[in-house]
């Protein structure tokens, strides 16, 4: 975001946007889904040489809601959730096709969601956010303690949201555009520089219950955000070696992500009766 265009607010002391040259960085991103595919089809591999009652996984009873970042819809993160999926996890959607509007409505279409995913299965929701997904998932969490059970935040930079590179400024610059150009449904001033923004960050930094789990994913290798707005004080910090973007499809950074899930399943597991194998 711009001056012109971001409240200074957004922007603390001690954090700064990445540099132009960063954005080079997220070419790695091609490498991460070629590993990705490599992992997918070694997995594929072994599910055919095992009998048909030892591929089903162990069921975790913890529903998990998947929520994009920033510019990005659902399907940004669908390889996360075929991979967690594959592990016995049952996810969920958020019903976010493209990231580009209001983020205390967004915040709201989230809190609904847990509603009736908490309602459908009988249990506490845990949810795994990238980037602007993940400040999301932070103040859900803050206001619904009774509708999630911890979170995993993937590149979110929390602490200072207008850490972001210089390709976002621009993008933001033209929602606000036409925003003001009467496109409805888009983010506004108000979002990036006014009440609502001030209301989504402070939100963003307060205490979450005791019980919420708080798992932060950052890396050094981030073009996109400042990864030190990433590394909230009170999450348990997880550094990756990964790109912004690729957070969403690196295996490592997905293994991450279903041991800190399984942490906080604890004994939330369903034990799948698998037959006996001849």
């Amino acid at each position: 975001m711009s001056k012109s265009t971001m409240g200074a607010f957004l922007l603390p002391e001690g954090f700064a946007p990445p540099p132009l040259v960063a954005l080079v960085r997220e070419g790695s991103v091609l490498g991460e889904a070629g590993r990705y595919a490599l992992r997918s089809r070694t997995e594929r591999r072994t599910r055919r040489a095992t009998p048909y009652v030892g591929r089903v996984p162990v069921r975790v009873a913890d529903p998990v809601l998947l929520v994009p970042g920033f510019l990005a819809g659902d399907t940004s993160l669908s390889f996360m959730g075929r991979a967690l999926r594959a592990q016995g996890f049952r996810t969920y959607r958020s019903a976010i096709r493209a990231n580009i509007g209001c983020t205390l409505d967004a915040a709201g279409q989230l809190e609904a969601r847990l509603e009736s995913i908490a309602a459908r299965r009988g249990s506490r929701v845990q949810i795994v956010g990238h980037s602007l997904g993940g400040m999301l998932a932070r103040g859900v969490a803050v206001r619904r303690p009774d509708l999630v059970s911890g979170i995993i935040t993937m590149g979110s930079p929390m602490m200072a949201p207008g850490a972001h590179h210089g390709v976002l400024t621009r993008s933001v610059d033209v929602l606000v555009r036409l925003n003001r150009a009467g496109l409805a449904g888009l983010m506004s001033e108000d979002c990036v520089a006014g009440a609502c923004a001030r209301q989504s960050f402070e939100e963003s930094r307060l205490p979450l219950a005791e019980d919420v789990g708080f798992t932060a994913i950052y890396s050094k290798r981030d073009g996109i955000v400042d990864w030190r707005a990433c590394v909230d004080p009170v999450a348990e910090a997880v550094e990756v070696t990964a790109s912004h973007v690729g957070m969403a499809v690196d295996p490592r950074v997905i293994d991450h992500v279903l041991g800190a899930l399984r942490r906080r399943s604890g004994d939330s597991v369903v034990e799948v009766d698998r037959g006996v194998s001849a």
